[in-house]
């Protein structure tokens, strides 16, 4: 099947609800995009008498990244499917068994929001394959090639970058609408970025976070605004004492701090999710910080995990961030492999997280 279009991806949700309602249940998330889109979200798991934890899984973030919607959609449908027929699951050389499967649902609720930002997937897939943004025209002075906000730069975490960061950063981030990585003129300022934050919110049991992109064959964790420490906790986002240092790898100014138990934990599972992907047909992976793919601002995963730091009565985040592939839209015979890939690595996740 070719990719699918902003339409299909929503039928595919709503309809993947319609046909497993003992499993499913549908969420309509709160704001529609700029253009009107209603946007869904689907809650996967078995019912249980006592609460379960949560995995997050959203995509469609960056409109030109089109296979992340894919992945989602085929990896909520591979489970349901397994869970339901009582068996397990072949991704190539990686596989999982029916009693595997059945834990994951019987322990988690996992929660799929595979088009975090309709208008962009629509304009990227009709008008122009390379966009990036939203469709935001609130910034543009009415110049079309100023539309948009750069959503993985729209939360709030170290947003104001100019002051957070070292002049010789120079993270991926920018206040000028023009760029593909504009943040947007304050924190959570566009109905995408919203709702993901409202998702979270709403699932107070959420205890791992992955945000789907491409490209570059990686598996992210936090923190991507510096390198991770766990000696100095006075050395952290929250601190302006350290403005004007952070961004600058291999320097003694600066590095985030992360609790030990924490940073084994990310690295561990995303060691497990390379080693579930690099099963199927032997691509390399690669788990590393996301600082170390370049410095950034104002990202879901550095959001994610933040939240408990800023707010002690919200619940700690295990945050990722999923590079596939080696190119934003692959012709579909490769697309389909590199959804077998992260859909292997994402059970073995799951399986890992239960």
């Amino acid at each position: 099947m070719p990719y699918l279009n902003t339409t299909e991806v929503e039928s595919a949700t709503v309809g993947l609800a319609a046909a497993f309602p003992q499993l499913t249940g549908l969420i309509e998330l709160p704001e529609r995009s700029v253009e009107g889109r209603t946007c869904h979200a689907l809650r996967i798991g078995a019912e249980s008498l006592a609460p379960k934890d949560d995995v997050v899984l959203i995509g469609g973030v960056h409109a030109r990244e089109w296979g992340s919607c894919e992945i989602l959609v085929h990896f909520a449908a591979d489970l349901l499917e397994a869970y339901t027929s009582g068996t397990g699951l072949a991704y190539g050389g990686t596989s999982f068994s029916s009693d595997q499967v059945q834990r994951i649902l019987n322990e988690l609720d996992v929660v799929v929001f595979p088009l975090v930002n309709p208008d962009g997937r629509h304009y990227s897939q009709t008008v122009d394959p390379m966009w990036r943004k939203n469709r935001n025209p609130a910034n543009s002075g009415g110049d079309p090639e100023r539309i948009g906000v750069d959503i993985n730069r729209n939360y709030d975490f170290l947003f104001d970058f100019t002051t957070a960061f070292a002049p010789a950063a120079g993270p991926r981030t920018s206040a000028d609408p023009l760029d593909e990585v504009y943040e947007g003129p304050e924190p959570f300022s566009e109905p995408e970025t919203r709702n993901v934050r409202w998702l979270l919110d709403e699932f107070p049991r959420t205890r791992w976070f992955v945000d789907v992109h491409s490209y570059s064959e990686d598996m992210l964790f936090v923190w991507g605004d510096d390198e991770n420490q766990s000696v100095q906790p006075l050395m952290n986002f929250r601190n302006p004492a350290f403005d004007g240092r952070r961004g600058v790898a291999g320097d003694l100014a600066y590095a985030e701090f992360i609790p030990k138990t924490d940073a084994d934990a990310a690295v561990l599972l995303a060691e497990q999710f390379c080693q579930g992907l690099q099963g199927v047909r032997g691509r390399p992976y690669t788990p590393m910080s996301a600082f170390h793919l370049y410095p950034t601002s104002g990202t879901s995963d550095d959001y994610a995990f933040s939240r408990h730091l800023v707010d002690r009565d919200k619940g700690r985040i295990l945050a990722f961030t999923i590079e596939w592939g080696t190119s934003f839209h692959p012709p579909w015979a490769e697309m389909r492999n590199i959804v077998l890939d992260v859909d292997a690595g994402l059970v073995q996740f799951c399986l890992s997280a239960a």
